[in-house]
């Protein structure tokens, strides 16, 4: 059992309360005890950062490259180990958690690349004897808040980019996967950063992500989770400093249109891969299919068929394709909207039950709804869980719109034939990111993440695109025509 500390300032430090860890493949399983931090460590580990600042953010892009090289070639030589532990944690099954977990060190050895690739711009003035360069500076203090469905990858994918342009970091992951941010952090301190440049407080949201939102000294925030919390982490930094730079990734009500001429296989294959995998607890997943009237009954057939082979258990055992989901109040939630569904009229087709399972755990089978309409609450709000809907529409054209006709707006997937639709859609879906005969979760590292409407505010992250966020331009100028 892992006993853990908060790191700030550069030292391990324990904390006045803990709370236990627990397993959702086996609630009698307590992964370990973490710390809740309080509003003074966090005020510590801001003025570390502070501290830390002028000198880290003069390093050089070698050193900078060489700590971030360190640190993704450690996370990938140890995926089996780090991958377990994640999926013991967070209940996605063992081949997600160590491919999430290679993921991981690719970030940072990409960002560590990016360290040397870095690059400004010359260019010639309007004015005689005027010489122009445009350069990028780090910003601060960065303050990251974190969620629980990929406890590994998405603090990657902040922490490498921030630490690459020169920003000091103070992260707070979430609390029902600490277990995962505590291994990182041991690597990342192992890579012999300056004390001050990276700082792990864990603990509530309430008291941790608030501190954080509040100090004056945080610079800019990165958060990923819900849009309810979204809104209010962008409402907070308005209020307390118009200045602050924020970026929100928040959720995702995801279409995956079916056209008639759709190869079967693939699309049945995109759907439950995209509605399913990681026990739907992904904001790229698949929730609304669309699905045209000319294919429409083979769809739901051929999807019911392959449901039944599905194998929903623990996330740690041989042959597991779907983990549990993450805690009792995720559980609870996805019964809710279950209920919800049937009593808009909806028609539960398969799965939506409670499973027993060798070991006490948050077992669900997937559920999907057919005879859904467009404006029930199941195929507007985000359930972020097993269940996926079923909409049956007349043609191309009313896919679109309903695949359009949502608040969010992340991603959206197409299955068809024809490059004439495939085209026409990857122009007019209004989301971030658009795949065709790919499901609508599953993204690159290496090219930007995000969207748009409700499900994003903000600079993209990942790629290139993350230095529009983790830096601040400058333009200077200088005469030389004596």
């Amino acid at each position: 059992m892992i006993q853990a500390q908060n790191f700030i300032a550069g030292e391990w430090r324990k904390a006045a309360k803990e709370v236990a860890n627990i397993n959702p493949s086996n609630t009698a399983d307590v992964v370990g005890q973490f710390p809740q931090a309080d509003a003074a460590d966090v005020d510590t580990a801001i003025a570390a950062a502070k501290a830390a600042f002028p000198a880290w953010s003069h390093t050089t892009v070698q050193q900078r490259h060489d700590f971030l090289k360190k640190i993704g070639d450690e996370v990938i030589a140890r995926k089996d180990e780090l991958g377990r532990l994640l999926s013991r944690e967070e209940g996605k099954t063992l081949a997600e958690g160590i491919g999430e977990t290679v993921r991981a060190g690719q970030i940072f050895l990409f960002f560590s690349g990016g360290c040397l690739r870095q690059a400004g711009e010359k260019l010639g003035s309007v004015r005689p004897g005027v010489d122009v360069e445009i350069t990028r500076e780090p910003l601060g203090v960065i303050g990251l808040i974190t969620p629980w469905n990929f406890p590994i990858a998405i603090p990657a994918w902040k922490i490498a980019p921030a630490l690459a342009y020169g920003n000091c970091v103070v992260f707070k992951p979430a609390e029902l996967v600490p277990g995962s941010a505590h291994a990182l952090s041991e690597i990342i301190i192992r890579a012999g950063l300056p004390a001050g440049v990276f700082n792990l407080v864990m603990g509530k949201g309430s008291v941790v992500g608030e501190a954080m939102l509040r100090h004056k000294d945080v610079t800019a925030i990165s958060f990923t989770g819900s849009v309810a919390t979204g809104r209010r982490i962008a409402a907070t930094c308005i209020e307390v400093d118009p200045m602050k730079k924020v970026q929100l990734e928040m959720g995702g009500k995801n279409p995956m249109v079916v056209l008639d001429d759709a190869d079967l296989k693939v699309a049945v294959d995109c759907a439950v891969n995209g509605a399913f995998f990681s026990t739907g607890q992904r904001c790229t997943a698949s929730s609304r299919l669309i699905v045209t009237e000319g294919i429409h009954d083979r769809f739901v057939s051929a999807m019911t068929e392959r449901m039944k082979s599905l194998v929903v258990d623990d996330a740690l055992k041989d042959g597991t394709q779907i983990g549990p989901v993450v805690d009792q109040s995720q559980l609870d939630q996805d019964l809710n909207y279950i209920r919800i569904g049937q009593q808009e009229g909806a028609k539960l087709h398969a799965g939506g039950e409670l499973l027993n399972r060798q070991t006490p755990g948050f077992y669900l089978s997937p559920a999907l709804f057919t005879e859904v309409d467009n404006n029930m609450r199941i195929a507007r709000e985000e359930i972020f869980g097993p269940v996926a809907t079923v909409s049956r529409v007349k043609d191309y054209a009313a896919a679109l719109a309903m695949a359009n006709d949502t608040q969010f707006g992340l991603s959206a997937g197409i299955c068809t034939s024809s490059l004439k639709y495939a085209s026409h859609f990857k122009r007019n879906s209004e989301a971030g990111m658009v795949m065709v005969n790919l499901p609508t979760a599953g993204v690159d590292y290496h090219v930007p993440f995000g969207g748009r409407k409700g499900s994003s505010y903000g600079p993209r992250e990942q790629g290139r695109y993350a230095a529009e966020f983790y830096t601040v331009v400058k333009t200077a100028y200088t005469f030389d025509g004596y």
